[in-house]
């Protein structure tokens, strides 16, 4: 069964809240070019992990209306992987940009760009293989955790 909108969403968040939380808690204290208290720093990143919670709640909407321009109104697992570009990039602008008021200073390069990406992989490898163990009916209904 293909996920739905829903589905995709509640499985999004659920994956964030989860395993990108754990990731980020282990890979902080290991970030490149960051400095100061460590609790600051676990701050900066759990905000930047909850902007790309909520900025991909607004990219679900939009790859779902891009998928009912295919014949399956699905994506390749590959699209899935590949997402990681314009979202890491539209986050990367708005950090820069100073628009995310509420993350003073933008985390170095370096630091967003290693954390995103781990998060990134991890979060992606988990929905495409470890997911459907413990959650055998994940896929028959849509995609939805609950």
């Amino acid at each position: 069964m293909v996920p739905t909108l829903f589905g995709r969403l509640q499985t999004r968040l659920f994956l964030l809240a989860t395993v990108g939380l754990i990731v980020t808690l282990l890979i902080v204290p290991i970030l490149p070019g960051t400095e100061g208290p460590l609790g600051d720093l676990y701050l900066s990143a759990i905000l930047v992990l909850a902007m790309v919670a909520v900025l991909g709640l607004v990219w679900e909407l939009l790859y779902h209306f891009l998928m009912q321009f295919r014949w399956e109104k699905d994506w390749p697992t590959l699209f899935g992987l590949l997402t990681l570009i314009p979202e890491g990039l539209l986050l990367f602008f708005l950090l820069r940009s100073g628009a995310v008021g509420f993350i003073d200073p933008a985390p170095p390069a370096a630091a967003f760009w290693t954390h995103f990406l781990v998060v990134w992989m991890c979060v992606w490898l988990v929905a495409n293989g470890p997911m459907r163990v413990p959650f055998i009916r994940w896929r028959f209904r849509g995609g939805r955790v609950l």
